[in-house]
């Protein structure tokens, strides 16, 4: 693929960038391509805050949500490069305080099947303890009570902890922290001096997009995503003239500037398929995902390594690299997923390898990206329409008292303002709670993980008071039942 036959695709693709704009309502997006080891192209569109006029440029700094994975995957290449570690060394070696469900598992598992969510984890697992306050460390630690959805090895299911862990392990044999090895192996030998995996420095940037959010079909500038608990999986911001040299590198089988950065080896790793994640729905052929990329395959047999980013609260990004044709593009957005960035960086695409366009993208995406909203929703919904009975709720003295589980710590139910909320998580997270039918009660959930409404059913004892309740948004893997605690034989 040339870079004139590169440059003959932009015009178009520029027209059909401000399409996307006016269509979506999008604030702001940012573009990059790279061809034969170069810039090709870098340009932004629209604003950074939708209340203000500032525009977005090619160095403004986006987070990257989840193409953060593939940064995560170049910088343990790079820490493997050295040659203390490799991508079967395992997890208990390079950090011995780390379990999983099953002992076995805990002494088998490797770097390797942490990228690859191959760990029989379930999907997302410890995504809703970051939304209630824990730590990264005590999400970690508390990924042992977690038990597993598939058998090891046997089953793919994405998981943002158990690739963090991963990556914070790898760092361990360093002897250095995730943020200042990612700093040292790729973010200063290449210059990207935008891009950082903490996100205090994201916040310190003059030059940084703002994340959006849909409210009665207009955008709106409302969340503020912290991400650094999951960082190698989510954390990381950059700008597109930035991800050009990343990119590059990848091209470059680890090569940049003439440089060899990281072990063409060790890197060649990643692009692998490792697992099988599905098919297509366009070619029908089959998509698996490597180490931090998903990894597919077009009808001309060209090996496509992409990845999707998103936070429900304000970000949604995308990258595409065909090695062979020595291409590459990222598209950033200000705003929560709704398949922009995915139908751009396609688009792009089949007008440099195919002259035309051989789908109608947008429409394509936007509806695969709402039947993933409402399948996350899911029952939820139902809490919004009135009950189909109104039993009366027993005293508030018979819900009250503080509950507990393994993997999510304690709650509490106390009585607030006349009625009952629930109080959760390290920072103490209270929710006020609406009665809707006998023992069953509603609240609001809030974070990146939100379903809207979600229910709170307490089971009572013969005595009339709350022995255990289930939080429904909790439940997603069964853990969302906490039992009453007893302290010297009087139950809390």
């Amino acid at each position: 693929m040339t870079i004139e036959q590169v440059q003959a695709a932009i015009p178009e693709f520029e027209t059909l960038v401000q399409k996307e704009l006016a269509d979506t309502g999008i604030p702001g997006i940012a573009v990059s391509i790279v061809s034969n080891d170069q810039t090709v192209y870098t340009k932004g569109f629209g604003v950074k805050h939708v209340d203000h006029s500032d525009p977005v440029d090619a160095d403004t700094v986006f987070q990257l949500a989840s193409v953060s994975k593939p940064l995560a995957s170049t910088i343990v290449a790079a820490i493997i490069s050295d040659g203390k570690i490799t991508w079967d060394s395992k997890i208990s070696d390079l950090d011995p305080e780390f379990q999983m469900y099953d002992p076995w598992v805990t002494r088998a598992i490797t770097l390797r099947d942490l990228f690859a969510h191959r760990s029989g984890l379930p999907d997302h697992a410890g995504d809703l303890l970051e939304d209630l306050g824990f730590t990264r460390a005590e999400i970690l630690h508390r990924l042992r009570y977690q038990k597993p959805d598939s058998s090891f090895r046997a089953g793919y299911a994405y998981t943002n902890f158990g690739l963090t862990e991963a990556a914070v392990a790898a760092a361990k044999s360093t002897g250095k922290t995730w943020e200042d090895i990612a700093d040292e192996k790729l973010y200063k030998p290449l210059g990207m001096n935008s891009t950082s995996s903490r996100y205090a420095d994201f916040a310190a940037r003059p030059n940084r997009a703002f994340g959006h959010v849909q409210v009665n079909g207009e955008w709106v500038q409302k969340y503020n995503r912290q991400p650094d608990a999951q960082s190698p999986a989510g954390g990381v911001s950059s700008s597109v003239n930035d991800l050009t040299k990343w990119m590059r590198l990848q091209i470059g089988g680890g090569k940049f500037e003439g440089k060899q950065i990281i072990s063409a080896d060790a890197l060649a790793e990643t692009h692998h398929p490792h697992m099988l994640t599905g098919w297509s729905h366009t070619t029908g052929l089959p998509t698996f995902y490597g180490l931090g990329w998903n990894v597919g395959y077009d009808l001309e047999g060209h090996l496509r390594l992409n990845h999707s980013g998103g936070f429900e609260l304000g970000a949604a990004t995308v990258v595409y690299v065909i090695p062979s044709e020595q291409l590459g593009i990222a598209v950033l957005t200000n705003a929560s997923p709704i398949g922009a960035p995915e139908s751009l960086a396609n688009q792009f695409l089949d007008l440099v390898v195919y002259k035309k366009l051989t789908q109608d993208w947008s429409p394509l995406f936007r509806q695969a990206y709402a039947q993933m909203d409402a399948a996350s929703i899911g029952d939820s919904a139902a809490y919004a329409k009135a009950a189909l009975s109104n039993a009366p709720a027993s005293s508030n003295a018979a819900y009250v008292g503080t509950f507990t589980n393994d993997f999510l710590g304690d709650l509490a139910i106390v009585e607030q303002n006349g009625g009952l909320a629930l109080v959760i998580g390290p920072q103490k997270m209270s929710f006020p709670m609406q009665h809707r039918n006998r023992d069953t009660f509603t609240y609001q959930t809030q974070g990146e993980n939100s379903v809207g409404i979600s229910g709170i059913t307490f089971m009572l004892g013969a005595d009339g008071r709350a022995e255990s309740v289930l939080v429904e948004n909790l439940n997603v893997n069964g853990e969302g039942v906490f039992k009453k605690i007893k302290r010297r034989g009087v139950t809390a």
